[in-house]
């Protein structure tokens, strides 16, 4: 088996008394869409800046592309690319010439590589676009080229759809996965559910702890033990009462128009002769499918 792009052994970052990361050990392997799932504040990003040398462990060991993170941290970033979640973009150059500067930071000097980075990220057409006129997601796409200008193998995102509407995040992630086809190695961080699920491996943050790192169908099959019932009632708040107190109920909430509910051993009848017999109305009671969000929710209680 070849070294894996990333490895990482009881990593830790204190900050003071407060530990931001805790004791963390996982692989990447070459090829790899990995997401880092957490909320903010759950040491995502702070595993980042340490795997770019760019913080100090406290403890433990890492190693990026073979080289040590501490040790050898000139390097590493040499090597990767790295999007920030406030990227230092100048509004008052064009996009052509914000490419260029970071392009030399880089040694890249090649107008033609600028220009198929520009494309790659579908920014052609808009060279001479000052980068305060452009969206929120169009700036998105302008850090991503000066994080893949100079080719790197090994990509660190972090939370690079914050902010930008649902169809920029979808267009986004369409760029992901062509990355990852020419075989770039990515490492995301997000704290939206729904991306994690595009990710090959997924890792669950919180408080600084890393609670599993698995692909997506593995996490909701070994977490989620129960059985997951979408159930259509009104009210939905005297429902969600009345539910949460059902022996054999691990968990209950309100999912939009419905309730979700994760249960053992309690059958669907069950469910809705309880609800008729308290007065609730019930349309319909449906077997659902587990979602990462159940995995983080049974992961963080």
């Amino acid at each position: 088996m070849t070294e894996p792009v990333i490895s990482v052994k009881n990593l830790t970052r204190r900050f003071g008394d407060f530990v931001a990361v805790d004791h963390i050990s996982f692989d990447v392997q070459a090829g790899q869409i990995v997401g880092y799932l957490g909320p903010n504040g759950s040491g995502k990003t702070t595993t980042i800046r340490m795997l770019l040398g760019l913080l100090k462990p406290s403890d433990g060991s890492a190693t990026v592309l073979g080289y040590d993170v501490f040790k050898q941290a000139e390097e590493i970033r040499a090597r990767v690319g790295y999007m920030s979640q406030k990227f230092a973009i100048y509004d008052d150059l064009t996009t052509l010439e914000n490419l260029t500067f970071y392009g030399g930071v880089y040694g890249i000097t090649d107008k033609a590589r600028i220009n198929s980075t520009l494309e790659l990220v579908g920014l052609n057409g808009h060279e001479k676009t000052l980068t305060r006129e452009l969206s929120t997601g169009w700036r998105q796409r302008l850090s991503l080229a000066i994080a893949l200008v100079h080719q790197p193998k090994l990509l660190f995102l972090d939370e690079p759809t914050s902010g930008v509407d649902p169809t920029a995040r979808r267009a986004f992630w369409d760029l992901i996965y062509k990355l990852a086809e020419d075989g770039v190695t990515i490492l995301v961080t997000t704290h939206y559910m729904d991306e994690a699920e595009y990710c090959e491996r997924v890792g669950v943050m919180r408080d600084g702890k890393l609670l599993a790192m698995d692909t997506p169908t593995n996490l909701k099959t070994s977490i989620i033990k129960g059985d997951v019932w979408e159930v259509y009632a009104r009210p939905l708040e005297k429902g969600l009462e009345i539910l949460s107190a059902l022996a054999g109920v691990e968990r209950v909430g309100l999912a939009g128009d419905h309730l979700r509910t994760i249960s053992q051993r309690v059958e669907k009848e069950a469910m809705q002769t309880l609800l008729i017999s308290n007065g609730i109305s019930v349309d319909k009671i449906e077997r659902g499918e587990p979602t990462l969000e159940d995995v983080f929710l049974s992961l963080a209680r």
